[in-house]
């Protein structure tokens, strides 16, 4: 199993990067990785050799205000750019960076490329539930607009992730909406709600954002507008809702001492609430696995963000979406000649 990764991408690189790669290799012993950046600079937060790291330098560095297609095409030498052309030469399984994500996306459509049958490729993560179970989103912005069987796919695609590499038998599919009633939402909702219907998914029905958190579905599908409104809003809750516990509990004397009687469950609380125990966003419908981990991503953060790609990777997630989009797409095709 061989991953590249972007050494220097994301607001801690290459440290957080090469931290997060030696906990990786511990967990994984057949894993190899391609390591892309500026060699001297990993090669001091490296500190020793491993058989097991091979580091391509790279002269340069996608940076976050970059345009995202016009970097990926001029900055041809850089550690983004060389990352994706691995997977695109089979010399990688996978990749993931922590840098610039319309760069990722982009570059993943232009070097990785789209697999046959895929409409519209999809960003998706797994966002946290208060039973820690957690569920997957998509499309969490790749696409602002979306056509009902853009988001079938997207269903398909969650569906087979959320059982190749989070474990779940028979995932249930929910629908974002304004109402969990049939007849709610704009015309997307309702032409998606009757393609999910009609499908072999286990659809659930629609699901409201005030119960996302309640772990009302396994998968949740939307268009990448509402879905990126959404995971920022969920982000920001989060924090801010951790921010004003802090702030309430260093009050005063007493507080303090209540905040030191329940540090176990203030952690188990942040536990609950943070984005690296889920690894990253995973672009849905191209040839390979490609992962987006989140620009501030820590050690922990990368590290799961290499066993989500490796999972992936193994379990053949790419070939299985493959497959299951053509004959879905077979299907649609067969009920539109029947109806007309």
């Amino acid at each position: 199993m061989k991953l590249a990764i972007d050494g220097m991408g994301g607001d801690h690189a290459p440290r957080s990067v090469v931290e997060g790669v030696l906990l990786a290799l511990e967990e994984f012993p057949n894993l190899e990785v391609k390591l892309y950046g500026h060699k001297d600079k990993i090669a001091q937060e490296l500190k020793s050799q491993n058989n097991r790291i091979e580091i391509i330098h790279c002269e340069e560095v996608i940076e976050g205000e970059d345009d995202p297609a016009r970097s990926i095409r001029r900055k041809k030498d850089s550690s983004m750019t060389r990352m994706l052309e691995a997977v695109s030469e089979g010399t990688a399984d996978a990749c993931l960076s922590a840098g610039n994500t319309g760069a990722l996306m982009a570059g993943g459509l232009l070097k990785v490329g789209r697999i046959e049958g895929v409409a519209r490729p999809a960003l998706a993560t797994t966002l946290p539930t208060i039973d820690g179970q957690g569920f997957l989103m998509l499309d969490l912005g790749a696409n602002a607009d979306a056509k009902p069987e853009h988001l079938l796919q997207y269903a398909i695609m969650g569906n087979i992730y959320a059982k190749k590499v989070r474990g779940i038998e028979n995932p249930r599919i929910g629908l974002l909406n304004i109402g969990t009633e049939e007849k709610k939402g704009n015309e997307l909702t309702k032409g998606v709600y009757s393609l999910l219907q009609d499908s072999n998914l286990n659809f659930v029905g629609n699901v409201e954002a005030r119960d996302l958190l309640d772990n009302v579905a396994d998968v949740v599908v939307t268009d990448g507008f509402t879905g990126n409104m959404v995971l920022k809003s969920i982000e920001g809750t989060a924090g801010a809702m951790m921010s004003m516990l802090k702030e309430a509990f260093m009050a005063s004397g007493k507080t303090k001492i209540g905040a030191l009687l329940m540090k176990t469950e203030l952690k188990k609380l942040k536990g609950k609430l943070d984005y690296s125990e889920h690894g990253g966003a995973a672009l849905f419908g191209l040839q390979s696995p490609v992962i987006k981990a989140h620009g501030s991503s820590n050690a922990r953060a990368i590290y799961s963000a290499i066993r989500q790609a490796t999972i992936m990777a193994e379990h053949s997630v790419t070939s299985i979406i493959k497959t299951t989009i053509a004959e879905s797409n077979a299907e649609q095709g067969e009920k539109k000649e029947e109806n007309e």
